[in-house]
């Protein structure tokens, strides 16, 4: 789930960074522990309160969003996708008005843990005693209001509540967010009563079929995470070698491209310059420029362009294509000399479209 995420599984990701829910796979335990939270099918039918029945699609979106950047909380997390993967971690998370930190463990797969002070962040992974620091924009909020109260979001997206259910021992609101094309995806989400926070989303196709799902199995709303604590386990590389990402901020006009008529609903939110330190190599389009990533979002969900030559590295096909649950991948040989990958939780075609418009412009 790229955009509807808590921020603890949005710095958890893979190197593309566009997926939060990219987790280390989860343990049998902690399947069993999620219990009926992790079933795939919706919510059990109940009379809406007058409150959520009353909610419009903006309303909601504000009160999940002030939700996940206002509470302190720890919990353990899982996520499905309806192919049969699962993953889950674990999360400390506090506030303290503007700041905020955290910190996510995988508990299954490659030992890794992620924390976070706003927008830097650094991954520690103790197999190989590398530490990854990197300063990313989005926070990762669920949901990230960029445009928050914009009626553009009603143009795209309708909001439903649908009744109450109870997930991981917190009594919840239900709501379904339900686009109004079928270039995005709609979400049911579990509101949790009294704070608002999101326990549990579900990532619905253009049929209303899950294709992924996350929730808390256990979450403890009044936790005391100290700040300072994380802040020390933050800082403390002792014994890792520490990798610098280089990302430099850069606009598409200025490093020549552009679309040649916008995704609707989409908007450019980032572009940046990124260093991945390849050697350089002979041949068309290989020089020694970054690759460049470009971040679109409608409010809701996110798309990201990765642009780079095509002769730094092999590619075996000249198109590929990649479902991980709500995530779909395509990547294919572009123009001849660029390599273009693009990642989202969004429909194909959607990514396609994007493909499809992209232009060199110098």
């Amino acid at each position: 789930m790229a955009t509807l995420a808590w921020p603890l599984a949005a710095w958890s990701a893979g190197p593309v960074q566009t997926a939060p829910f990219a987790i280390a796979g989860s343990t049998a335990p902690a399947a069993a522990a999620a219990g009926p939270a992790f079933s795939m099918a919706g919510a059990t039918p109940a009379a809406a309160t007058n409150a959520g029945a009353e909610r419009d699609l903006n309303q909601w979106l504000l009160r999940l969003h002030n939700a996940s950047s206002r509470r302190a909380y720890v919990g353990t997390f899982v996520v499905m996708s309806a192919a049969g993967g699962m993953y889950s971690s674990r999360i400390w998370h506090v506030c303290d008005g503007d700041l905020q930190m955290e910190r996510v463990d995988a508990l299954t797969g490659p030992p890794r843990s992620t924390l976070r002070r706003n927008d830097q962040v650094i991954t520690f992974l103790p197999d190989a005693r590398v530490a990854r620091s990197e300063k990313r924009e989005s926070l990762g909020l669920f949901p990230n209001l960029k445009r928050a109260g914009d009626p553009a979001l009603a143009a795209l997206y309708q909001a439903q509540s649908t009744g109450l259910d109870r997930v991981a021992g917190f009594d919840a609101d239900v709501v379904q967010i339900q686009p109004k094309d079928g270039l995005r995806y709609g979400y049911r989400i579990w509101s949790e009563k009294k704070s608002g926070l999101a326990i549990k989303i579900q990532t619905l196709d253009v049929d209303g079929k899950v294709l992924e799902q996350a929730a808390f199995s256990e979450l403890d709303l009044d936790a005391n995470v100290k700040m300072d604590k994380l802040a020390q386990m933050m800082n403390n590389t002792s014994g890792y070698r520490v990798e610098h990402a280089e990302l430099v901020k850069t606009t598409p006009q200025q490093e020549g491209w552009g679309l040649k008529s916008p995704v609707a609903g989409f908007q450019s939110v980032s572009c940046y310059q990124r260093s991945n330190g390849a050697a350089p190599v002979a041949g068309p389009g290989a020089a020694l420029a970054p690759t460049l990533q470009w971040t679109f979002s409608d409010g809701l969900a996110t798309v990201s362009l990765f642009v780079e030559p095509y002769g730094r590295q092999p590619h075996p096909q000249d198109e590929v294509l990649v479902s991980m649950g709500a995530t779909q991948t395509l990547a294919r040989r572009w123009s001849g000399d660029w390599w273009l990958t693009l990642v989202g939780e969004v429909p194909l075609a959607t990514l396609k479209l994007f493909a499809q418009n992209l232009e060199r412009r110098k």
